[in-house]
């Protein structure tokens, strides 16, 4: 099986103490396993003698007189007993449901029959296969204790179907859910409200994550590019300046002063430049996740409240709804059990 269920094999047992009333119960649980099975073969032998296939059988191994001795003296029996048994499942259920609300082992005294639905099922003659519940629960209980009851093999076979059925029925339910939303958003003349109020549910957590975003992303970023942004501005400056040919022009006009002016001006202008970026730069470096800076936080309002009354904002909205519904779907569709069932098949090999 998976490694999932080696490491839950490796748990050790719960430690339990064993009093008196613990061996009683454990006692009980070992008779009522016992008499469930052993009424059940019953059953299921009585069905078969009592049936048209049993008659061909007999005849066919020439013993007649073995089943019309069944029919006559055993079977008035047979139905006695499964009555007796019946009045015996009720009396216990209800001494059961009694101490379970002496003992307060629920919150409310009317869960007991709830919880043990299939049993008060079980006791109908048509629901008499619904006792194996309580056999494998019994056996269930014994697994845990440490009691083998079931070989490890039998109960990871079983354990591995019963994932497969509550799988597959689970994965029917949320399919079957998922595709009656996209009906009714396809259907519905109100879909749009439906959308709208989503949207309007989670502007604040929008505008909140865009924030953080912003802050995480952005303000990093910013931070180490920092001395490459503003040196960048410096030097477009400082180009600007030389490509002006005017001034150029103007400063040749003063003898030997023209070109140390020239230059000095260049550098006022680069460092003009960077101060000016550095200073716009800075308000976008502050804050932290945490707490993103308040122009951050403005920008992320103002957006998450954008009105979502346009048309293509609109249809991104339905189309990120129906790619949700979709994706989820789709996973939904993907049968853990086939591939665990592929992984155990290539253990083996």
């Amino acid at each position: 099986m998976t490694e999932q269920a080696t490491d839950q094999d490796n748990i050790e047992a719960p430690k339990v103490e064993k009093t008196v009333g613990w061996w009683i119960a454990f006692g009980y649980d070992i008779f009522m396993m016992f008499i469930i099975v052993f009424n059940l073969f019953c059953l299921s032998a009585n069905a078969f003698l009592m049936s048209e296939f049993g008659n061909w059988f007999f005849n066919e191994i020439q013993l007649p007189q073995v089943l019309h001795y069944y029919k006559t003296d055993l079977y008035p029996w047979v139905v006695k007993t499964e009555s007796w048994f019946i009045t015996f499942l009720i009396a216990e259920l209800g001494i059961r449901w009694f101490i379970a609300i002496i003992n307060k082992h629920h919150a409310r005294w009317f869960f007991f029959p709830f919880i043990h639905w299939y049993e008060i099922l079980a006791i109908n003659p048509y629901l008499r296969f619904l006792r194996l519940i309580r056999v494998g629960i019994i056996a269930y209980r014994f697994h845990e204790l440490g009691y083998k009851v079931v070989p490890d093999s039998i109960m990871k076979r079983v354990l591995f179907y019963y994932r497969v059925v509550m799988e597959e029925i689970s994965d029917r339910v949320v399919i079957t859910v998922i595709d009656s939303i996209k009906h009714e958003l396809n259907t519905s003349s109100t879909h749009k409200k439906i959308i709208h109020n989503l949207v309007d549910h989670h502007r604040e957590q929008f505008a909140q994550t865009l924030a953080e975003i912003l802050q995480e992303a952005l303000a990093t970023e910013l931070k180490a590019q920092n001395t490459a942004i503003t040196n960048g501005v410096g030097q477009i400056v400082r180009q600007a300046i030389e490509d002006t040919p005017q001034l150029t022009q103007l400063l040749r006009l003063i003898p030997i002063a023209g070109s140390m002016i020239e230059n000095q001006i260049q550098n006022i202008g680069q460092q003009l430049g960077e101060n000016i970026t550095q200073g716009l730069i800075d308000p976008f470096t502050q804050g932290n996740v945490q707490s993103p800076n308040s122009t951050y936080q403005l920008i992320s309002t103002k957006l998450s409240q954008l009105n979502i009354d346009n048309q293509k904002l609109e249809e991104l909205v339905e189309s990120v709804v129906y790619e949700s519904l979709e994706s989820v779907r789709q996973q939904v569709k993907v049968k853990q059990w086939q591939i665990e069932l592929e992984k155990n098949d290539q253990a083996k090999e």
